[in-house]
């Protein structure tokens, strides 16, 4: 549900947007984290200075990975979520769980009783601008006002460039439809994320530098501005 993929390498993980990838011959992992200033997931408030831990591994264009966060207030919800992609040239899919605390334990899948969000991903990255769409389909979704299940969506746009020696990449993304997930409460059509990011390396060392990244961010629907800044390990 709250996934941000911040790293300092790159500013489309930020934003959620798949990098462009070849599919590699042997099996690739890797293991990082980040320390962030604010935790603003699609434009909206979901917690204060966290730590977010994520591993992955992938092969021929297939990857698998778990991202968590874990804020330091302790009434900061704590979130695991697993991702299962594949990705060729431009175009990637995926599906993935996002949990967090806070209701049913994590072994509860139960349509109306689960704290479990499941979503699907389909992109396509064409170099200058990268297209994404996210539907919910199953888990603890939002509902309409009549109750129904919302099959709540969000899609971006989003597209890289360089400015003064700056990685930077703009996004906007926005809900489609009715849905309570998103918002507070989206009553349809609303553009609910607004971004500007940059990143840079800090050398610490001739072998190692630090990836920092800042953002500053607009939510139009629910009126909220924020500058999030972080620290990749």
């Amino acid at each position: 549900m709250k996934r941000m993929q911040l790293t300092g390498i790159a500013l489309l993980l930020m934003t959620g947007i798949p990098v462009i990838s070849m599919a590699q011959d042997k099996v690739e992992a890797d293991i990082g984290a980040d320390l962030v200033s604010g935790y603003i997931w699609r434009g909206q408030d979901l917690g204060n200075v966290s730590i977010q831990p994520s591993a992955s591994v992938s092969y021929k264009g297939f990857s698998l990975s778990g991202w968590g966060s874990v804020g330091l207030d302790k009434e900061d919800t704590k979130e695991f979520d697993l991702t299962l992609g594949y990705s060729t040239g431009g175009f990637s899919v995926s599906v993935t769980d996002y949990w967090f605390d806070g209701g049913p334990e994590y072994f509860h899948y139960g349509a109306h009783n689960t704290s479990h969000v499941f979503e699907a991903q389909v992109g396509y990255d064409f170099g200058p601008l990268a297209v994404n769409w996210y539907t919910n389909f199953a888990g603890a979704d939002g509902v309409k006002a009549n109750g129904d299940r919302a099959y709540s969506s969000y899609f971006s746009i989003a597209a890289p460039f360089k400015l003064g020696g700056l990685d930077w990449s703009a996004e906007i993304g926005a809900t489609p439809w009715e849905t309570s997930f998103y918002n507070n409460g989206a009553s349809g059509f609303e553009v609910s994320n607004i971004c500007l990011g940059a990143s840079k390396e800090i050398k610490i060392t001739d072998s190692y530098s630090l990836p920092v990244f800042a953002q500053a961010i607009w939510n139009p629907a629910t009126e909220g501005a924020y500058f999030v800044f972080g620290i990749s390990f």
